[in-house]
């Protein structure tokens, strides 16, 4: 803030970020208690500094919340190559990425063959989401079934759900590419019911709604959890060619061209 005179609006300013510093008796007292003393001329350079301090109380939560998230690195909305995805998914994963959807609880479901991009799309919002302050967890599906399902044995299933509620946005990459065990699956959708329209989840899956009874195992279950997720949710569908099917060509013609060329 470059003002040297003092302003209300600084004032207001300074009582709010005190406020959020959880400082409320010196949100109520500090400009009265400055004014009164004649130090008013001092109060935009306070500000400054408590904005410097906001800034850095936000960079350390972030990078706090980055690292308990579990995203891969460098999968990011910058390091994807979105000239190869169709305009409208482009602008619908930048609206995911604002956040609004977590405010809802609503889910959001990539769809995909092998290869396509689902993981770094998931981890393109999820990394965009946590540099909002957002607090995100990303798991592969196996890993999350079985340590549910070891919670399960343990008689801890609702305790282990409860510490996932601390996430906004709980990512479940590749649903579906391993098979699950009637009890995986128990588990499974027991995590998507103790969600519904509270807390938001992102899947990737390889396989179509049509297919989801190799994953629930019966009918009644595979549509239980379809309505569910559906409900409120965001679907992108990346029906583009797979990006490292792409990548090994492009490898295969270099290697061709050099051999031609005796290099």
């Amino acid at each position: 803030m470059s003002a040297t005179t003092y302003t209300p609006e600084i004032g207001a300013r300074i009582a709010a970020l005190l406020t959020a510093f959880k400082l409320p008796s010196a949100a109520g007292a500090m400009i009265s208690r400055f004014v009164a003393g004649g130090f008013d001329q001092a109060l935009p350079l306070l500000c400054e500094v408590l904005e410097l301090e906001k800034q850095d109380r936000d960079q350390r939560r972030v990078d706090r919340l980055r690292k308990a998230s579990k995203l891969l690195p460098g999968k990011t909305l910058d390091t994807i190559e979105q000239q190869h995805l169709p305009r409208p998914l482009v602008v619908k994963m930048r609206e995911l990425a604002t956040g609004g959807f977590l405010d809802r609880g609503d889910n959001v479901l990539i769809f995909g063959k092998p290869g396509v991009g689902k993981t770094h799309v998931a981890s393109a919002i999820g990394h965009a989401l946590v540099q909002a302050g957002r607090s995100v967890l990303f798991m592969p599906t196996y890993r999350l079934v079985q340590d549910l399902l070891a919670a399960r044995r343990d008689l801890a299933l609702s305790r282990a759900l409860r510490s996932l509620d601390v996430y906004d946005l709980l990512i479940c990459d590749d649903l579906g590419y391993v098979q699950q065990t009637v009890d995986e699956a128990e588990v499974l959708f027991t995590l998507m019911a103790e969600r519904y329209e509270r807390k938001s989840l992102l899947i990737t899956s390889n396989l179509v709604f049509s297919h989801w009874d190799r994953i629930f195992k019966n009918p009644m279950a595979t549509a239980a959890a379809i309505d569910r997720l559906v409900h409120h949710s965001t679907i992108l569908e990346l029906d583009v060619p797979s990006y490292r099917t792409e990548l090994a060509k492009k490898k295969n013609q270099k290697s061709d061209a050099t051999q031609s060329t005796g290099g």
